[in-house]
Order: structure tokens, then C-alpha cells, then sequence
């Protein structure tokens, strides 16, 4: 059966929850699917949705008892005759879930995908409104359950990346020549918006220590946002501007996690982490925070290094544990790959999602 959904979000910027949604729409497109994407005027999914070919549909979504929104995505549901809309954050899921049920005769199954490790604030928007509750980890399928979701009403289907893109034994290393770093220099990074959650401000603390036993060793923070101001701040407090490089929001992550030694991203709070995907990918080794989903991607002493969160004297010294251990970081980097390439395609995610919604059409 070939299934048409209609991915709605009112987020406007881009981050994992958009990067995967597009990677979604991209692999079930493959399987012989039509996807369209419903957003709110200016949203980032809506531009490189776009690029990709996919419709567009733009609605502006003021609040989640938005009457207007909900009348104009109901006319889009009909319109694109969509069998599955499947929404992402709060409002979205409020209006256009609203507008799915106002349907009548054979309305479309509705499925809200829960991306983050924050509690929820309504029951409504899990329990009620949806059909089904999509979770990127197991340890948010966990939560929800734990909040009064019905278990039999959740699905993990964990987050999977297009693996033929992310090519580690390919030799170019582009960004040290941005940089103009040595050959020799260890280069440590991390991917992630800047906010405090993130722990840049601990990845800063750290670095002096580590940069006392490393002296060539070079970081780099590639991502734009709130806490920007702030840690360009700290950086020249600490007297790191000649070896912490921030380079902003950045379009070619691969060839940045291609350039890196050893990735580190020591968040508060993460569902799973899409870039430690990404970063297993490319055969890196991780040094991560033993937050949430974040074990579910990143084995301890298997394909990375897991640290208390807020806590930079640890965080430091497993950086200098792997960059003193070069053979150790190799090889927790190949096994990093071995367990992406088996448990996180892009294909895999998307079967995941098929079968779904082909099971809640069957029930319908």
C-alpha cells in the first residue's frame, strides 16, 4: 500500500527532532511513499524539505487552540489525502491532531513522535489525541510509561541516519586546512546547538586541563545559539582563543566529524543524540555524559567514555585518557561504527515507521 503522511511541526529552527524528520521523509520517499511537510511559515524543516523535493505546505500555528490552523490543516489533511499525519512538538500535535479528529467518515491515523527527555506537560497530547506514541529511545518510551502513556500505545523506533553519506576511511580532513592546524595536532569537537544544556560551559572548564597535557591540542564547537555571547566570553577569560575554535552553525558536518580526533558532547539531557550517531558513523570514539538515551548510542568502554553530567574534572580526564591512548580510541571507534551500521540506518528507522502505520491502518 502506497501510504501518504503528512509530517506536521511548528518549530522553526533545525536541530536532531528536524534532522530526523527529514531523514524519515527521505527513506520512506524510498520505499514508495509520498511525504509531505506541513510548517509554520520560516521553519528550517521547510527549506530543506524543499531542497530534497518534497511538497510544502505552510499553516502559521499562533497556540495550540489555534481555530484558524486547525481549520486550514484539516483542509490540507483532505487535500493531500493523507492516511497518517504524524506530528512533532506541542502545538503541531494540538491543532493538526484537532483537525484529524474533526474528520469524518475515515479520518487519518495520528501519531506523535516524542523526541526529547523533558517531562511532558499534557497526557492530553499522548494518551488522548494520538493514536500512537513514536519515541526515539527506549528510555523516553520508559518515561511515558511512567507518566500514565499506555505502554501498549508507545513504539520505539530508534534514530537512523543515511550510513552512505558518512564514509570514515576517506582521507580528506578539511577542516584542519580551514584551520590551519598541524598534521600532529589532536583535534577534539562536538556538534550541538549552543545551549546550556549542551555542556559547552563544561567542555570549556575541562580544557585546561587537558591542554596542560596536550599543549598542540585544538577544540572545536560547530553550532549557533543562546549561549553563543557567553562562551565566547569565557573562552578569552580562560585564555583559550588560540585553541577553542567556535564555528557556528555549519551545513557539512560530516567533513568536521571527518576532521576530528575524538568527539565530546557532554549534554544534561538528551532523548538518544543524533550526533552521537553521526559521530559513531564516522568511527569516532565518544567521551559523553550518563544522561538518559545517551547509553543507548554510546557503549561505556566500548565505543566511547561516559562521564557524570556538570562535572568537568572527570569530563577532562577521559578526554586525556583517549587522547594518550590513540590504539584504545581506534578501536572503540570501530566498534562505534559496527554497532550505527547494525542498530541506527536510515532504512531500519524507516521500516520501523512503515510497519506502524500500516498496523494502525489495518486497526482503523
Amino acid at each position: 500500500m502506497k501510504l501518504t503522511v503528512l509530517h506536521t511541526e511548528s518549530s522553526l529552527g533545525w536541530g536532531g527532532q528536524e534532522n530526523r524528520t527529514l531523514n524519515e521523509m527521505i527513506a520512506m520517499r524510498e520505499r514508495g511513499h509520498r511525504l509531505v511537510a506541513l510548517t509554520q511559515p520560516g521553519a528550517k524543516l521547510a527549506g530543506r524539505a524543499s531542497e530534497a523535493g518534497f511538497e510544502i505546505r505552510e499553516v502559521r500555528m499562533r497556540n495550540a487552540v489555534d481555530l484558524a490552523a486547525i481549520a486550514r490543516i484539516r483542509r490540507v489533511i483532505q487535500d493531500v489525502g493523507a492516511h497518517v499525519v504524524n506530528t512533532h512538538s506541542g502545538r503541531d500535535t494540538q491543532v493538526a491532531g484537532l483537525a484529524a479528529r474533526s474528520l469524518f467518515g475515515a479520518r487519518p491515523r495520528i501519531v506523535r513522535t516524542r523526541h526529547l527527555a523533558l517531562p511532558i506537560t499534557s497526557r492530553f497530547t499522548y494518551s488522548v489525541l494520538p493514536d500512537h506514541v513514536v519515541t526515539v529511545s527506549r528510555f523516553v518510551e520508559d518515561y511515558l510509561v511512567s507518566a500514565g502513556v499506555p505502554g501498549d500505545r508507545i513504539t520505539t523506533v530508534l534514530t537512523g541516519i543515511d550510513l552512505t553519506k558518512y564514509d570514515p576511511a576517506r582521507p580528506e580532513r578539511p577542516l584542519r586546512d580551514e584551520l590551519q592546524l598541524p598534521a600532529g595536532a589532536p583535534l577534539v569537537g562536538t556538534v550541538a546547538i549552543l545551549r546550556r544544556k549542551k555542556g559547552h560551559a563544561e567542555l570549556l572548564e575541562a580544557i585546561p586541563a587537558v591542554a596542560a597535557r596536550f599543549p598542540e591540542a585544538h577544540f572545536v564547537f560547530a553550532g549557533n545559539g543562546p549561549q553563543h555571547e557567553n562562551l565566547e566570553r569565557r573562552i578569552a577569560e580562560l585564555g583559550l582563543a588560540d585553541r577553542v575554535h567556535l564555528l557556528g552553525l555549519r551545513r557539512d558536518v560530516i567533513d568536521i566529524l571527518r576532521s576530528l580526533d575524538l568527539f565530546v558532547l557532554p549534554t544534561h539531557q538528551e532523548a538518544l543524540g543524533t550526533a552521537f550517531v553521526e559521530a559513531g558513523a564516522m568511527q569516532l570514539a565518544t567521551v559523553a555524559t550518563n544522561v538518559d538515551g545517551v547509553p543507548e548510542v554510546v557503549v561505556d568502554g566500548e565505543t566511547g567514555l561516559l562521564v557524570p553530567p556538570l562535572q568537568s574534572p572527570p569530563l577532562a580526564e577521559a578526554i586525556a585518557t583517549l587522547l594518550g591512548d590513540p590504539e584504545r580510541r581506534q578501536a572503540m571507534g570501530v566498534a562505534a561504527r559496527q554497532r550505527v551500521c547494525r542498530s541506527f540506518s536510515r532504512e531500519a528507522m524507516a521500516a520501523g515507521m512503515e510497519a506502524l502505520y500500516l498496523s494502525l491502518l489495518d486497526k482503523r
